[in-house]
């Protein structure tokens, strides 16, 4: 089978697919035109984070919220600023006055087609309660900035794991004065 790329499809799932393109073998995710991720300060100083079981690891993860950009009826895909408020919005219950890009990444080159664009959330406010829809179980933290680096410390010594693309958004944030 061939997808609408025209990479041959090897395995396909609901959510993922296998393909070969010039002899390399990767995951693809069909009607998924990007992954945004947002770092998020609360007009309090605190960082929003989101806490929710992944199953490819068998635990729970410490990341900034995210979530996929996928394909809109009568639209060629859905805005990627778009996704970022509405990702923030679901996840953590707070929306944003804009939006400013940060940056954009491939957290696995050699593995996956994805490519992460990383948002800095500005003029933020409560507007729900967040959690996710109803097939997440995610818990919201808000982290003063000071105390970061011992809250992600005390969050691993319960066996808990942090994102990588995590450490990836503060930077961006930091070099971009976001923090």
């Amino acid at each position: 089978m061939v997808d609408t790329a025209g990479r041959e499809v090897l395995a396909a799932g609901r959510y993922v697919s296998l393909v070969r393109e010039r002899g390399w073998e990767f995951l693809h995710r069909p009607g998924v035109s990007g992954i945004v991720i947002v770092v998020a300060v609360t007009p309090a100083g605190g960082l929003l984070l989101v806490d929710q079981w992944r199953q490819p690891v068998g635990a729970r993860v410490i990341e900034l919220p995210a979530g996929l950009a996928g394909d809109v009826p009568g639209e060629e895909h859905e805005p990627l600023e778009r996704a970022a408020r509405r990702e923030l919005v679901e996840e953590t219950g707070w929306d944003a006055d804009s939006f400013e890009l940060l940056g954009r990444c491939v957290p696995s080159p050699g593995a996956t087609s994805e490519v992460v664009t990383y948002y800095a959330a500005r003029g933020l406010r409560r507007v729900g309660d967040g959690g996710g829809d109803e097939h997440e179980d995610i818990a919201v933290a808000e982290v003063p900035l000071r105390d970061l680096d011992a809250w992600l410390q005390a969050q691993e010594a319960e066996g808990k794991l942090l994102d990588m693309k995590l450490w990836a958004g503060l930077e961006l944030a930091r070099r971009k004065g976001a923090l």
